[in-house]
């Protein structure tokens, strides 16, 4: 759907597929109940067509592109009235009922592999997008900190991806891009190293101006919350040093006083076993302490390494619904999402792609979940209603 010129729609690795029938079903049905919920609250008119933010693995992508796969979803598409602009390339593998955590890194960008299944997703957009919509891919941010992996094959893989998107761009008429998406503690996670990054990034390209066309930032709204880089002051920083913006992630992340012992004991229930969710606690002098996982922090806290007094806020990786907020003490950084969407209307030309990303409703503690369409279309008329 759009909201005034712009493309929305739901990240569909909210539900569990890893087949391309498997990722079928997901779209046959609860992809069609959430635009029927919508439609039957008035939010969606009966003829507007309903954008799809389509998750694939590799797998998944292989198979669609086998047979007559790709032109039965081309139809599917046409008969349902529903289209495809993004695809979400950051999950290679598994992403549900299993430790993802470090492994959503892998392979990182300087694995062949990670290049091979891009071009794979892309291959896709090219036979399904419609014209005039754009086409977009996110992605990690390069690496993980942690891989320690060498930069100058990230950037020779970027740079050959974007020239290859060059040329798919002149023989479909498809405007391609892909988006890599900051995150705490990956190759480059806030808005200076993501910067300092893309310096580099163009200065490896001989013709950078078709870098800086096909390559870009997936802005997630959660992750630069997470950083506490405000959310007006970093995508104009971004658009200054003529970065694309490439797709705009509205989500947002828990936060709470680590003063609080209540709060801090509130937060355990959001430990669990399969996502990553760093925590970053900022100091009364604005110096943040980063924790890969919550786990990490809690042992700090228990052992004496991390004192809470001495941090007035804590904010932790957890993909909260836009919709609501989590019981006192704890609260959501959705403040930022409404910034994100205020500077939307400032500057309408920026970025047309916006895409709802909350994965975590199978990790949810109960209190926070209900019926998967219910939250989404919930998600859905909260960003019209700050559109």
């Amino acid at each position: 759907m759009k909201i005034a010129s712009n493309h929305l729609s739901y990240c569909t690795n909210i539900h569990p597929a890893e087949t391309w029938d498997q990722t079928r079903e997901v779209l046959e049905t609860h992809v069609l109940a959430v635009r029927n919920l919508l439609v039957n609250s008035g939010t969606l008119e009966v003829d507007q067509p309903f954008a799809i933010g389509l998750r694939l693995s590799a797998v998944a992508a292989r198979e669609l592109l086998e047979g007559e796969n790709l032109a039965e979803f081309k139809q599917w598409l046409e008969t349902t009235n529903t289209y495809v602009f993004t695809i979400n390339g950051f999950p290679y593998g598994s992403f549900h009922g299993t430790r993802v955590k470090e492994r959503v890194f892998m392979p990182d960008w300087s694995d062949r592999a990670r290049l091979d299944y891009t071009k794979d997703l892309f291959k896709i957009l090219s036979v399904i997008a419609r014209p005039g919509t754009g086409a977009s891919v996110s992605t990690l941010p390069g690496s993980h900190k942690t891989f320690q992996v060498n930069e100058s094959r990230i950037l020779a893989n970027l740079v050959e991806l974007a020239g290859w998107l060059e040329s798919l761009a002149q023989k479909t008429g498809h405007d391609f891009h892909l988006g890599l998406e900051p995150e705490p503690l990956g190759h480059f996670e806030n808005t200076a190293e993501t910067l300092s990054f893309f310096e580099r990034l163009h200065a490896a390209a001989g013709q950078s101006d078709i870098v800086r066309k096909r390559i870009g930032v997936n802005y997630d709204a959660c992750h630069f919350a997470l950083e506490y880089d405000a959310a007006h002051s970093a995508l104009d920083a971004l658009t200054r040093a003529d970065i694309r913006i490439s797709k705009i992630h509205l989500s947002s992340a828990l936060a709470l006083d680590p003063r609080d012992p209540a709060a801090l004991a509130a937060i355990r229930p959001f430990d669990e076993p399969v996502y990553f969710h760093q925590a970053l606690l900022r100091g009364m002098d604005g110096s943040v302490t980063r924790f890969a996982d919550l786990p990490l922090c809690f042992a700090a806290v228990e052992n004496g390494h991390c004192d809470p007094n001495c941090y007035e806020e804590m904010r932790v990786h957890f993909h909260i619904p836009l919709d609501t907020e989590p019981a006192p003490p704890l609260r959501s950084t959705r403040d930022q999402t409404r910034e994100v969407l205020t500077w939307r209307r400032k500057n309408p030309d920026a970025c047309q792609h916006y895409e709802i990303e909350t994965y975590t409703w199978g990790v949810l503690p109960a209190g926070l979940q209900r019926p998967v369409e219910e939250q989404i279309a919930g998600e859905y008329r909260w960003v019209i209603a700050n559109a």
